[in-house]
């Protein structure tokens, strides 16, 4: 994360597009593929590192999250890749379902390309371990189909962007890479 390899260019899976190539952008590649080749999504209902905006005193950073999972349009399932250890990593990818958009994404997965642990945003818990255990796209269908929209208060947003900031900065170092940059301003 910020210290990798270049090995050259690829093409992104899902995108179509040419990316730079390196040892964690090869296990996102694995991901992607896993997403619609093993459990059924479609390459439409897999937004790609979508961004998001923090504030934190006089920085602002931009956080890459690695995809997002639509069902029916609505984003259903937040995806983030972390070598090493995941449990460290948990409360972080909860923030980010609870702040990537308007309403709370319902479920949060972490994975490291060979284990992965899969959330509900909610309450925070564990509710799968495994690869295998990543929902497929039936799957999900059915976990959303009863799940109510939720919107966290603005303060309590305001407490997940700034976890999210200070985990992310320590995480990268303070430095800009593809993945978070922060940026001070007056």
């Amino acid at each position: 994360m910020g210290h990798h390899r270049i090995l050259g260019k690829t093409i992104d899976f899902i995108m179509g597009q040419e990316i730079t190539d390196t040892d964690d952008e090869r296990i996102r590649q694995r991901i992607a593929r896993f997403l619609v080749e093993e459990l059924g999504y479609e390459k439409n209902d897999i937004e790609v590192k979508p961004t998001l905006d923090l504030v934190c005193g006089k920085e602002k950073a931009t956080a890459m999250i690695d995809f997002i999972v639509k069902i029916n349009g609505r984003r259903a399932m937040l995806i983030k890749y972390g070598p090493g250890s995941l449990v460290s990593r948990e409360r972080v990818v909860l923030a980010a379902a609870r702040v990537m958009d308007v309403e709370v994404i319902p479920f949060a997965v972490i994975t490291n390309g060979t284990e992965a642990g899969i959330l509900d945003v909610e309450s925070g818990k564990v509710i799968g371990t495994g690869m295998d255990a990543i929902p497929e796209k039936s799957e999900l269908i059915a976990m959303m189909k009863d799940r109510q929209v939720k919107k966290l208060p603005e303060t309590r947003k305001e407490i997940e962007r700034r976890f999210l900031f200070v985990y992310e900065a320590i995480e990268h170092s303070s430095e800009c890479d593809d993945e978070f940059c922060i940026t001070r301003f007056e």
